[in-house]
This record gives C-alpha cells, sequence and structure tokens, in this order.
C-alpha cells in the first residue's frame, strides 16, 4: 500500500523518495477454532513535506487505495486501513 501510494505522489511531483515517506504498520490478530487468522491491517504512513501540498497528499490518500494491487486483492477478506500524517521538513 505505501508503495502505490508513494507512487501516486511521485506522479503528482511530490517527493515520497529518500526516506521522506515511511510507514508503520500493525495489525490486529484473533482466534478462530484454535487458529490465529489477522482481522484487521493499519497503515500509519507518514510524509515529510512542504504544508503546501497538504490538499494534494490528502486527495491522494482518498483515493488510491482502489489502485493498489494489495488492497484490491485483500479488502474484501481483511479490514485495511491507512492514514497520512504530513510533517514540515526541519530547515
Amino acid at each position: 500500500m505505501m508503495g502505490t501510494f508513494g507512487g501516486a505522489l511521485e506522479a503528482r511531483q511530490i517527493d515520497a523518495s529518500n526516506g521522506k515517506l515511511t510507514a508503520e504498520v500493525t495489525g490486529e490478530v484473533e482466534t478462530e477454532e484454535g487458529v490465529l487468522v489477522i482481522r484487521r491491517i493499519h497503515v500509519a504512513m507518514r510524509l515529510v513535506a512542504p504544508q503546501e501540498v497538504k490538499e494534494a497528499v490528502e486527495r491522494v490518500h482518498g483515493v488510491y487505495a482502489m489502485r493498489c494491487p494489495l488492497y484490491r486483492t485483500l479488502h474484501n477478506a481483511i479490514q485495511l486501513t491507512s492514514a497520512i500524517e504530513l510533517v514540515t521538513p526541519v530547515s
């Protein structure tokens, strides 16, 4: 999901390379008939970029998932969510 999001940002000339886009992924597992089953995955992304791109970043975040092969493959089986935090670069 992060790769698709980063590619969508780059297509809009928003630099997501060289560690500017990072993510922390958490999953929630439940037991079903004695078997561990992944139920939810959340991808918390962080982008270091100027505030001027905030609107574009939020717009991309709102639509990128259905263009992501991983999301399209799994979203009916597992709850997949993501969030984006924009961090102003330090001068």
